[in-house]
């Protein structure tokens, strides 16, 4: 059966890093994408980050220029380098992938959710 697993939350002071991995467990097909989203107390979940299977990349405004996404295709593994971590930063993070099985069918999976906390 296939899960995500997520790791690399933790606290972390203002201007700090941390760095998010993403693993897809089970037999699959391929990826059609993956990306990470984060739900802050009170606020709807938003997009953070995307990885599609060719490679290309999207960011929301917000952390332009202090998260980059990689992958391991190897090990079907995608990560979140979050640098210059703001208060704003702090919430839960959601890995998600957008997968196929071999019957050419997507399914859409969520990670358990990992808590960043970043003090002032």
């Amino acid at each position: 059966q296939v899960h995500l697993v997520e790791s690399g939350g933790g606290l972390v002071q203002a201007g700090g890093s941390l760095r998010l991995s993403c693993a897809v467990s089970g037999s699959i097909f391929s990826i059609n994408s993956m990306g990470w989203y984060r739900q802050a107390p009170g606020k709807q979940r938003e997009s953070v980050a995307v990885i599609t299977g060719g490679g290309s990349t999207g960011y929301a405004v917000s952390v332009k220029g202090r998260f980059t996404i990689s992958r391991d295709n190897a090990k079907n593994t995608v990560f979140l380098q979050m640098n210059s971590l703001k208060s704003e930063d702090t919430a839960v993070y959601y890995c998600n992938a957008d997968l196929i099985f071999s019957d050419y069918k997507h399914q859409v999976y969520w990670g358990q959710g990992t808590q960043v906390t970043v003090s002032s």
